[in-house]
């Protein structure tokens, strides 16, 4: 092996980075300012230990299964508390989100023992790495140190220069399907993003935030508000199926009635075909079982998609001016 230190695979040290890269050392997310001759661009460091990060929720590693364009390394943001990206509690979380406007590489390490001889911990150097453009990231519930349940922002990042999956890295995936009730802000379009870098519109942040899901959020936002105005206790389902890592996260529930929403940001053919696959499949996990479904709109379906819809015995919201038509929902079965 050479003694570049940015060959995949090298043993080395945060120390020995710090003089490379530039940054610190106490945190797991290292924004460096240090730009690299060969390349031009400074680096955002990710350090990933294992023995120590399980104790906050932090579950880092490949994906058991890839998907259409490669493999994915899941890396959990930073932050004890409900994690963020504004503030100064989401520097490391920001400068992530931001790679690509700063010019900045992701560079990944992973803990692997220590040094001999000494208390330091050695790193083994992943890879490069970017953020997926499709999902830069997901949200999920999981435990802090002091089994606090709050929100965690789970990045996914893409390969560039990295050493091939292995099964000591993988996450290993659920033995037994888990399905918990979250709170109804687990879900990305709620996170709020920086919107502006140095003057300028990010990135990053156009990419998990269409116009159809802002208008997405938007519509659970105002229904939810209204179902917790006639005192109906709202939630969502985080689903991790066994045999996977990844996880699923639900539209609205509401708990109250035994009512699964899907919404979606228009009421075309394709949306509401993907809303009836989409609750077909989350309704086999739900518990108590046997919800009552229904999409949520912004406005009428045409009447074909309407038949549609009750011949699956799928109930149909629309959000009709500041009113939702539809609503209460009928939750006896069909005949």
């Amino acid at each position: 092996m050479s003694d570049d230190p940015l060959e995949p695979g090298r043993l080395t040290t945060r120390e020995e980075m710090k003089i490379h890269f530039g940054g610190g050392q106490g945190q797991g997310i290292q924004p460096c300012a240090k730009e690299r001759p060969e390349t031009g661009r400074a680096n955002v460091l990710l350090y990933t230990d294992p023995s120590s990060g399980e104790k906050s929720g932090y579950f880092d590693g490949w994906l058991p299964e890839g998907d259409e364009i490669g493999p994915i390394f899941e890396y959990t943001g930073a932050g004890e508390e409900d994690q963020v990206f504004l503030g100064r509690y989401g520097v490391g979380n920001r400068a992530i989100l931001t790679h690509v406007d700063d010019d900045r590489d992701l560079r990944v390490f992973k803990a692997v023992g220590t040094v001999p001889g000494r208390s330091a911990k050695r790193q083994q150097y992943i890879g490069k790495f970017e953020l997926d453009a499709k999902t830069p990231y997901v949200l999920r519930q999981a435990p802090n140190q002091q089994d606090k349940q709050r929100r965690v922002i789970v990045f996914r990042l893409r390969p560039v220069d990295a050493l091939p999956p292995n099964a000591e890295d993988t996450i290993t995936p659920l033995p037994k399907t888990e399905v918990v009730p979250v709170p109804p802000d687990i879900t990305t379009s709620s996170l709020i993003e920086p919107e502006l870098h140095n003057g300028k519109p990010i990135t990053r942040s156009a990419v998990p935030r269409t116009r159809v899901s802002r208008r997405e959020a938007s519509l659970c936002e105002d229904f939810q508000k209204l179902l917790e105005e006639h005192e109906h206790q709202v939630a969502r389902f985080q689903i991790r199926v066994a045999g996977l890592s990844s996880s699923l996260v639900t539209d609205l529930y509401d708990t109250t009635c035994h009512v699964l929403y899907e919404a979606k940001g228009s009421s075309s053919r394709e949306a509401i075909r993907m809303a009836i696959g989409q609750l077909m499949d989350y309704r086999r996990h739900v518990t108590p079982k046997n919800p009552t479904l229904a999409v949520l709109l912004p406005e009428k379906p045409h009447p074909d998609l309407q038949d549609l819809l009750t011949s699956l015995n799928i109930r149909v919201v629309y959000q009709h001016g500041k009113a939702f038509s539809g609503w209460p929902v009928d939750t006896q079965e069909a005949s």
